[in-house]
């Protein structure tokens, strides 16, 4: 197939929102298609482009994502989303466990409640860090995070670029954590003080969803970058 024809079924996905991830796959297949139905039935380039485009319109039909996409996306990404996306949040819930196993162990081996804040902030402060030291080692790729830049005006790198930002919503959470003495969470657990249940769940329970969340937008920049690493291999125009 002719550069220039190749350049036309690029400019198609372009126009179809694609992150540019999605966008060199799906550009693979189509272009095969089209080698396909040229050949089989005889068409001009024109011709077969043109029917491939009606075999993947209903992919690429705009729909809504609104736990991760404030704007409409094509199906074919959704479907796409969900599926690495799921992934990602199972790593996240898996790796939350831990730390909140390792939070009930700390518990348990304080032997005062000071103790156990001091254990407490030092947990949630490494979850603070984190982020700030994934940006501070990754800084050359910048530009490449940022919601407004995108390749040729139009496509995300990747999937995962528009929820980058998820790293600083966390943080801001984990900072108000931080602040806290998490001792209802000491008090529910290691004593007999009464009206403490309600309290010491909620100390339990929204650091590990915070956590998660934390844990989520780092492993979502990690896939970015990786997606970035295998874009830079191939020369785009």
């Amino acid at each position: 197939m002719k550069k220039e024809q190749l350049d036309l079924i690029r400019d198609y996905l372009i126009f179809q929102k694609l992150p540019l991830d999605i966008l060199l796959e799906v550009e693979d297949h189509m272009a095969s298609q089209v080698l396909d139905i040229q050949k089989n039935e005889g068409l001009s380039f024109d011709e077969a482009f043109l029917k491939t485009q009606k075999l993947w319109e209903s992919e690429f039909k705009m729909t809504t994502y609104s736990v991760f996409y404030s704007e409409q996306i094509p199906v074919i990404v959704k479907k796409m989303v969900k599926a690495k996306y799921n992934k990602i949040l199972k790593r996240s819930f898996f790796y939350a466990l831990i730390s909140l196993a390792v939070n009930l162990l700390l518990i348990y081996l304080s032997n005062s409640q000071e103790l156990y804040t001091d254990f407490f902030r030092g947990q949630n402060l490494l979850f603070l860090l984190a982020p700030a030291l994934v940006w501070a080692f990754n800084y050359k790729i910048r530009k490449y995070v940022k919601r407004d830049f995108k390749y040729k005006g139009r496509s995300f790198y990747s999937i995962y670029q528009q929820n980058i930002g998820i790293m600083v919503v966390s943080t801001t959470t984990m900072a108000q954590i931080f602040a806290k003495e998490g001792k209802y969470a000491y008090l529910l657990l290691k004593t007999d003080q009464p009206g403490t249940l309600l309290y010491g769940l909620v100390t339990l329970i929204l650091p590990f969803l915070a956590q998660i969340v934390v844990i989520f937008g780092i492993l979502n920049f990690f896939e970015h970058k990786k997606t970035l690493k295998k874009l830079s291999v191939i020369a785009m125009g």
